[in-house]
């Protein structure tokens, strides 16, 4: 689709094309206000991406997906935990790839390199903490599966990483505790 240069006022470009929304009802959509004709072309195409059936968006623009379907139906907390886990431990590894293009060794290296990690004080990410890292990937594929006609969930076919149970926590008994002080 083409772009245009906007002369009536400040010269910028603007991008004005047709689609069909989810009612399939057919739209124009016009924004304005680009300093090039490539930042036009390419809000044009990210916009399309985002309202067709399509699957040809990196992971990251999926998630902004994601984030617009999901986001109302989670609680205020569950969504910052789900968010911040997505922006820091799998957005660096797999945001840039294509979504169709992520596949089973993509996530196995994915899941080795988290296993990798350390803390300041040496220690790995706890078992739970990363089946709860892998759930959320999982939980993003399966929505992409579901609502936008991504063929298989890789994750789910790789499995998950991590335990299920944490290990029992030791408490202290009022009588172990008085012992100690």
């Amino acid at each position: 689709m083409p772009a245009f240069r906007d002369e009536s006022g400040n010269k910028t470009w603007f991008c004005k094309f047709n689609y069909t929304n989810w009612k399939g009802e057919k739209l124009t959509k016009k924004k304005r206000g680009f300093s090039t004709k490539k930042e036009a072309l390419k809000w044009e195409q990210d916009f399309l991406n985002q309202h067709s059936e399509s699957i040809e968006m990196s992971f990251r623009e999926f998630f902004e997906l994601y984030k617009r379907d999901r986001k109302p139906r989670i609680r205020e907390n569950t969504w910052r935990t789900k968010e911040a886990i997505v922006n820091q431990k799998i957005l660096p590894y797999i945001g840039d790839l294509m979504l169709n293009e992520i596949n089973n060794v993509t996530i196995i290296q994915w899941q080795n390199e988290l296993m990798k990690i350390k803390d300041k004080n040496g220690k790995k990410y706890s078992p739970t903490y990363l089946r709860t890292i892998h759930a959320q990937l999982s939980s993003i594929l399966n929505h992409a599966c579901r609502y936008y006609n991504l063929k298989t969930n890789v994750a789910r076919d790789v499995g998950s990483m991590g335990e299920k149970e944490a290990d029992e926590m030791l408490f202290w008994t009022q009588d172990e505790y008085e012992r100690f002080i």
